[in-house]
């Protein structure tokens, strides 16, 4: 079985706890027992651990952490620069558009391809508010084996389990959302008038792109990447796990 275990020696003491709450946790999730004492259990808990932690609150507590995690990431995507912002998140410009780019900033057209760009992310956060709803519904539905999987699981568990289930009903919910937006904010327009401009240099040969299945798949991209780190966080700091359900499940006892 995986358990976590910390990488530095100063959180030490926190990993051994979280790996000790995590065996226990995944252990009553495959007896599928109701209610049993962790410590009575598997005798693996300090001796300060007291009380139980029934198959109902752990999976509870798993469940609350899922959606903590997805709504932060939501909300830190959505916001103004969620996106554009933010290095490791940022949409790039399409493969399909570096010769484009390349010729327009030698001919003093770079800003064209520059406001393409930040257009393309700031569509990206105002559709990405929308996936809340899918990811509640994946939450809701999470069965015991699902549970199990994600306790067992490394530090991104939760997060490969989402793309799993979620990727298809995420691409699919959208890829509409987002055309509209990049309609909206003016990234339709923007990256049309690239092309324009572009095309109207002598050998040159209109690219091809799909701009609303790549923004999509980006975001997609972003957001469970984002996801990723909220789930880090929830695992390695305490200070992470705000509510008494998740310092219950995830914290030392």
């Amino acid at each position: 079985m995986r358990t976590w275990k910390s990488t530095s020696n100063k959180s030490g003491r926190r990993g051994h706890a979280w790996s000790l709450c995590l065996t226990g946790a995944a252990a009553l999730v495959m007896l599928g027992c109701e209610s049993l004492p962790i410590t009575e259990t598997l005798g693996l808990l300090s001796s300060d651990s007291t009380g139980e932690l029934s198959v109902n609150t752990i999976v509870a507590g798993l469940k609350e952490a899922l959606q903590k995690g997805t709504d932060s990431a939501v909300s830190q995507l959505s916001a103004a620069g969620g996106f554009t912002d933010n290095p490791s998140l940022r949409i790039p410009l399409p493969e399909q558009l570096d010769g484009a780019a390349s010729a327009l900033r030698k001919v003093g057209l770079g800003s064209l391809v520059t406001g393409f760009e930040d257009k393309m992310n700031l569509g990206a956060e105002k559709a990405v508010a929308k996936a809340k709803p899918v990811f509640w519904q994946a939450i809701t539905n999470m069965s015991f084996d699902d549970a199990k999987s994600i306790l067992q699981g490394g530090d991104t568990a939760a997060t490969e389990y989402f793309r799993k289930v979620t990727s298809d009903d995420l691409r699919g919910a959208f890829a509409p959302i987002i055309g509209g937006q990049l309609e909206s904010v003016g990234a339709v327009r923007a990256y049309n008038d690239l092309v324009t401009r572009y095309t109207a240099l002598p050998f040159t040969k209109k690219p091809t792109l799909d701009l609303e299945g790549y923004a999509t798949d980006k975001a997609l991209d972003g957001l469970f990447s984002a996801i990723a780190n909220e789930e880090k966080a929830i695992r390695e700091d305490p200070v992470a796990r705000t509510t008494d359900l998740l310092k219950k499940v995830f914290g030392k006892r």
